[in-house]
């Protein structure tokens, strides 16, 4: 993995969040971040740890998660390249509740608190665009909780392969991560989701070679109610 330093203002000015910030402000807002490297397994933070800021992935993978009262890892979520985590809780001024931990060499900016209040009391779309995150974040996890209690378990698969290639352009779809990492994701147990890929097989709807699953009907595989 690379050492160089990168020039935060080249990557935050690609964001949505910072296109209506001004190069000054935006020289400001990259004078207050932290680039922080992370070697694959590495952790991030744990449950508990202040937060004062949140975090962009600029490059790899992290696991948002938790271990329950069971021992269980339960995964929240799956954080790539350009997106980001922490802010709703920044706002609280609340300490985490989820570990983080790299599932890749990643590379990240850390945001300060401070860096973003200030922005925030400047510019009023800079508010817009992060309330606009923040709903799309929590869209994201109402649907998640709707999928978990109203979809059976081939129906999650499903979704998740539909979502990473939505118009069947390609046919196949990558797993980026483990299948352990993604049962944990799609609130089911590794055996139930590797029943699920079993029978989509049998039902010659895919294929799975490793991490490649190839998707041989998209039609009835869209139209599958398992």
């Amino acid at each position: 993995m690379s050492t160089a330093k990168i020039d935060p203002r080249e990557f935050l000015k690609r964001l949505p969040l910072f296109n209506d910030v001004s190069p000054d402000e935006l020289g400001q807002i990259a004078a207050s971040t932290k680039e922080i490297h992370v070697p694959k397994g590495g952790v991030i933070f744990t449950r508990g740890d202040p937060c004062d800021g949140f975090h962009i992935v600029i490059y790899g993978q992290v696991k948002l998660g938790f271990t329950s009262m069971q021992g269980d890892e339960k995964v929240v979520e799956i954080i790539g390249g350009g997106q980001s985590f922490g802010e709703a809780l920044m706002f609280m001024e609340k300490p985490y509740i989820v570990n983080a931990q790299a599932l890749a060499d990643s590379l990240l900016l850390y945001i300060s608190a401070h860096a973003v209040f200030t922005e925030l009391d400047r510019n009023p779309k800079f508010a817009r665009r992060m309330l606009a995150g923040l709903s799309r974040r929590l869209h994201g996890l109402i649907s998640d909780v709707e999928a978990y209690s109203l979809r059976s378990a081939s129906q999650r698969v499903i979704g998740y392969l539909l979502k990473e290639d939505p118009h069947g352009d390609s046919g196949h779809v990558t797993l980026q991560v483990s299948k352990k990492l993604l049962a944990s994701r799609l609130n089911l147990t590794p055996e139930h989701f590797s029943r699920v890929l079993h029978d989509l097989v049998a039902r010659q709807l895919i294929d799975v070679r490793g991490r490649e699953v190839v998707i041989l009907d998209i039609e009835r595989l869209r139209n599958y109610e398992g």
